[in-house]
């Protein structure tokens, strides 16, 4: 009957006031645009196969990298999200989180404890045995059950486990940004490793052109037509273009160690995928969300407002502990000297107790707690706009560089064009004997050069497209395995085409 008491009396104790401030979503930044400046659009050759368009109502895709047209690319990302190390850890932190609030809300209900205690004793003879039978030695087994429960009468368990799961909403957005963090690495790894591909085969065709030039000089030099200072600094040259190449191979070398390292493998594993400038495709239509979007979408920036809902209701904690607790108890059980007789009314005991208690003097300790909980949650405010102030930033910044990133990229494309058109006038030049082999061989050098800046131009542009779909969130609530990603995240489609 004690313990039906207790449990029939908690929901009107449950029912109480929550003390501290209630946690308010943040409005969105009043801004409309990311920069000052208007992007061209469409960026890039008219009508050219490098053109990019900003689509202001196109959803990030959830597999953005797709775009990107690699089925290569598209396996190594699948390996990496199963088998990354940080992603392994970033969905076990989660985990952890969870089952912490899961524990929290134990202090929801009555702590029932349940026990059996057997002992023989022998009674000194000069005291008065405790028994009727007046038995110095004896058997006593006690059985109990035992209910304690603290009432949350001002709501500072529901506050602690508002801010275990807002602590877990954050882990779960820290999750995505270890996401879309891979995610971005390994198509960045594969971009690169496509440019330095490009440059070292261009490194080649240079170095092979150069000692055709050394080739021819010496030749010249035999017959007397160059002095022994035309070799000299044709081997010079030589030389040059032979330094550049080590280099290439070394961040080639350490560009698929860290490829391997972000798929969860050891650098001595066989990597079979290879990539090169051919086998990516750079994405025509490029989504840029409305500025009102972006911090729905940001999973740092929803981490941060989580983590700042978490020191909201620890606030509620600290005031909670300045006020009385109340704590019920009850208990019964039995204790015959003979087993067999533990269920018989006589050796029957049970209890009820109430207890309040509140604090009087703590030295000020309490009081303090609760200031460096509001404190706290003022640094969390801090926090959350500095994350939202720097991913609009970061958008902005991705903005320019893909901007710039075209006026580079053309000016490469136009500076190739012009050295392989020079070099089919001295091939044609050549043969008309109006130049020598060792003018074209030079001209030859000019053309190489400007294909390794052409290809250093490519990869600059592919890598910046990857950091805008990176800056806009990476897509997440599109995805199918994030259940309820639409609802949760408040990411509605978009439909504004002010946002540039």
């Amino acid at each position: 009957m004690a313990v039906r008491s207790v449990i029939l009396l908690m929901p009107l104790f449950v029912a109480g006031c929550m003390v501290g401030p209630n946690f308010k979503q943040p409005s969105a930044p009043p801004v409309d645009h990311y920069s000052a400046q208007q992007l061209p659009v469409p960026m890039g050759a008219a009508g050219g196969n490098d053109a990019q368009h900003f689509v202001a109502d196109m959803q990030v895709p959830a597999q953005w990298w797709t775009l990107f047209h690699s089925s290569a690319l598209n396996q190594l990302i699948t390996q990496a999200l199963a088998s990354n190390p940080g992603m392994q850890g970033a969905r076990a932190a989660l985990r952890q989180a969870q089952e912490n609030v899961a524990a929290q809300k134990g202090s929801y209900y009555p702590s029932v404890d349940a026990g059996i205690n057997t002992t023989r004793q022998r009674n000194a003879s000069t005291l008065a045995s405790p028994l009727q039978s007046n038995a110095n030695y004896y058997t006593l087994t006690t059985a109990q059950v035992s209910v304690s429960y603290m009432p949350d009468i001002f709501g500072g368990n529901r506050r602690a486990v508002e801010s275990l799961q807002a602590q877990a909403d954050a882990q779960r957005f820290q999750l995505e940004a270890t996401y879309l963090t891979l995610t971005s690495n390994v198509v960045l790894a594969a971009i690169q490793e496509a440019g330095l591909r490009a440059q070292i085969a261009a490194t080649h065709d240079i170095i092979d052109g150069q000692s055709k030039i050394l080739d021819t000089v010496r030749r010249e030099f035999a017959l007397g037509q160059l002095a022994e200072s035309d070799v000299a600094a044709q081997v010079a040259l030589l030389a040059q273009a032979q330094a550049t190449l080590p280099p290439l191979e070394k961040q080639l070398a350490q560009q698929r160690d860290a490829l391997a390292a972000l798929l969860g493998n050891y650098s001595s594993d066989d990597l079979a995928a290879h990539f090169s400038l051919a086998d990516l495709q750079l994405p025509h239509d490029l989504p840029l969300s409305i500025p009102s979007q972006l911090v729905r979408q940001r999973p740092d920036v929803r981490a941060a407002e989580a983590q700042w809902h978490a020191a909201n209701a620890q606030v509620g904690v600290a005031i909670a502990n300045r006020f009385p607790k109340l704590t019920l108890t009850a208990g019964a059980g039995s204790s015959p000297t003979r087993f067999n007789d533990i269920f018989k009314d006589a050796t029957n005991f049970w209890n009820l107790g109430a207890n309040v208690a509140q604090s009087i003097f703590e030295g000020g300790s309490l009081m303090h707690q609760e200031r460096a909980a509001k404190a706290a949650n003022d640094q969390a405010e801090a926090q959350y706009r500095g994350t939202v102030i720097a991913a609009f930033q970061n958008v902005a910044d991705t903005l320019y560089a893909i901007r710039s990133d075209n006026d580079a990229l053309a000016a490469a494309q136009t500076a190739a064009s012009a050295a392989s058109k020079s070099l089919v006038i001295a091939q044609h030049q050549l043969a008309l004997g109006d130049i020598g082999e060792a003018v074209l061989l030079t001209t030859q050098q000019t053309a190489q050069q400007a294909q390794i800046a052409l290809a250093s131009a490519q990869v600059s542009r592919y890598a910046d497209t990857v950091a805008l779909f990176q800056a806009l969130g990476g897509g997440w609530w599109n995805r199918q395995d994030v259940p309820g990603a639409q609802r949760t995240s408040g990411v509605a489609p978009l439909a504004d085409a002010r946002a540039q």
